[in-house]
């Protein structure tokens, strides 16, 4: 079984950084891509970014991009966000997920198998 879990959160003001982390157990395939999503208040859940294990190939969304960096120590199985110059519009809870023996980085929270309970990132302006 896969457990996840999320620490790091905080609360912050507008061009912060925070670091989010997310130790993972259970994981025993090398072709598995990790996740970033966040969901805010009233919104549907959103893709961040994720990262393969085995290539690190990365992804991200468009606003957060030149801002957050996704990162995985493979040995120690932990998943990091580097967050910088945090906005007000990133306030959500962040969640961390994994996806399973596949090749291709998805977007879509559907596709994700295992998920952690969340953390929650306010930013105030």
């Amino acid at each position: 079984q896969v457990y996840l879990v999320e620490s790091g959160g905080g609360m912050v003001q507008a061009g912060s950084s925070l670091k989010l982390a997310c130790t993972a157990s259970g994981l025993t395939f090398r072709d598995d891509v990790m996740a970033w999503f966040r969901q805010a208040p009233g919104k549907e859940r959103e893709f961040v970014s994720a990262i393969r294990k085995n290539t690190f190939e990365e992804d991200y969304t468009t606003s957060v991009k030149g801002r957050f960096a996704i990162s995985m120590d493979n040995a120690k199985n932990i998943l990091y966000l580097q967050m910088n110059d945090l906005q007000p519009e990133d306030t959500a809870v962040y969640y961390c997920a994994v996806r399973q023996t596949t090749q291709v980085i998805f977007r879509d929270s559907d596709r994700y198998d295992y998920w952690g309970p969340g953390t929650q990132v306010t930013v105030s302006s």
